[in-house]
């Protein structure tokens, strides 16, 4: 796939350094000719030796050799790739990119390169999305750099969120796709419109007050980054979620059940694909309060009244070309309850999770599920991340069309 391209590695200070080791090798592997620019800071976490190793070339770090003199020229590395991809680019070498700093090989060879610039950024879930390395990297998108989105999971600190660097299959596909220059048939689903739902709903009872439930909307948004990897256009209803905007898809944000079904029906004609990923509330509050209900010795009774149904709604709408996606959330009779929501909502497939598996269900960045198509057959998966369940979920989607 890569046969003949020359492609310029660079590897800056992080604990995602070990994933460049893989990507130099998958580089090889598909035909390039692979040279590795480190900052001083990588020979930390992965070595020369390696890295030299794999791609069978001498590894850059300084400017010149201190022995004898001889110069590692940025402006010869940079009209020789074809591609230059920094992976994993961490929090700092990006600050340095977006102002043009030059304290390093690494840095004067990007400001020399004039091939398409893949970065990957790779660091902490509070740094990527603290403000000014979202406006960092935005300064770099803005001047045509392509920025591999780093993925959503359990961080090397021990927290869980966005920040992950995206794995090197996934990095070697986004890179061949674009010195290939990708043909529509390698995107199946440009031209697609598809509505997805995430996260929770909340049911206001008073101004301080609201029911709601434990979804964090992971499972929607990694659907929603599939997608759009896949050549669609999104538009994602959103609840209440603290997850990272996604680029290039338009999220619409809403917080009550109703919200999130008026935001559904504004785009239901238009949309190819429905895909139900979120947890709305079935009930919401008859009667809410505008101003915080104080504390009496008294009970206090809420009545509740059913909210609309997203799904069944679409289902009586949607027309033949068009497919409806649900999900399931069980603790018994599992498989037999989806078959009826799927048969009641008229549904093309059914996402079934169980809150009898462990990993599974709300506020996990795992996910094991069962789908379940229209003609009754069953796909059972493994405890996987969200973003290869959400692989999986869009190739059976594609199966159907």
């Amino acid at each position: 796939m890569l046969k003949g391209k020359r492609i310029l590695l660079g590897i800056t200070g992080s604990i995602a350094a070990y994933k460049s080791a893989i990507l130099a090798r998958l580089l090889v592997k598909n035909g390039a000719e692979v040279k590795v620019v480190m900052t001083p800071m990588a020979k930390e976490f992965i070595t020369p030796l390696t890295m030299a190793t794999l791609t069978k070339n001498p590894i850059l770090v300084d400017f010149y050799n201190p022995e004898n003199g001889d110069w590692n020229s940025h402006v010869d590395l940079g009209l020789w790739a074809n591609a230059y991809i920094i992976a994993p680019a961490s929090a700092n070498s990006i600050a340095k990119m977006a102002v043009g700093a030059a304290d390093n090989l690494l840095l004067t060879c990007y400001l020399s390169a004039r091939c398409p610039v893949f970065i990957a950024p790779a660091m902490d879930l509070d740094m990527f999305t603290h403000p000014a390395t979202q406006a960092n990297i935005s300064v770099l998108k803005n001047r045509g750099n392509i920025i591999i989105e780093p993925s959503t999971g359990e961080l090397a600190s021990g927290l869980e969120g966005k920040g992950r660097m995206q794995e090197p299959e996934s990095i070697l596909t986004q890179l061949t796709n674009q010195l290939n220059k990708k043909k529509s048939i390698d995107l199946p689903l440009k031209s697609k419109r598809i509505l997805i739902t995430a996260g929770p709903t909340i049911e206001k009872i008073d101004s301080v007050r609201f029911i709601s439930n434990h979804s964090s909307g992971k499972m929607g948004y990694a659907i929603a980054e599939k997608c759009i990897e896949l050549g669609a256009s999104v538009t994602l209803v959103s609840g209440p979620v603290s997850l990272p905007t996604i680029s290039n898809c338009n999220t619409v944000h809403v917080d009550s059940a109703q919200n999130m079904y008026d935001a559904c029906m504004q785009y239901a004609n238009d949309s190819d694909i429905f895909i139900m990923a979120a947890a709305v509330a079935d009930y919401t509050i008859e009667q809410s309060f505008s101003k915080k209900r104080k504390k009496t010795k008294e009970n206090w009774s809420i009545s509740l009244s059913p909210t609309k149904d997203i799904a069944e709604s679409i289902g009586k709408l949607k027309n033949e070309k068009q497919l409806l996606i649900i999900f399931a959330l069980e603790t018994d009779n599992e498989i037999e309850n989806a078959k009826n929501k799927m048969l009641r909502k008229n549904a093309d497939l059914i996402v079934l999770n169980s809150l009898n598996d462990k990993g599974a269900g709300f506020g996990y960045s795992t996910n094991k599920i069962t789908l379940i198509h229209k003609n009754n057959k069953i796909t059972n998966f493994e405890l996987k991340p969200k973003e290869e369940v959400a692989a999986d979920i869009v190739h059976a989607i594609l199966n159907i069309f």
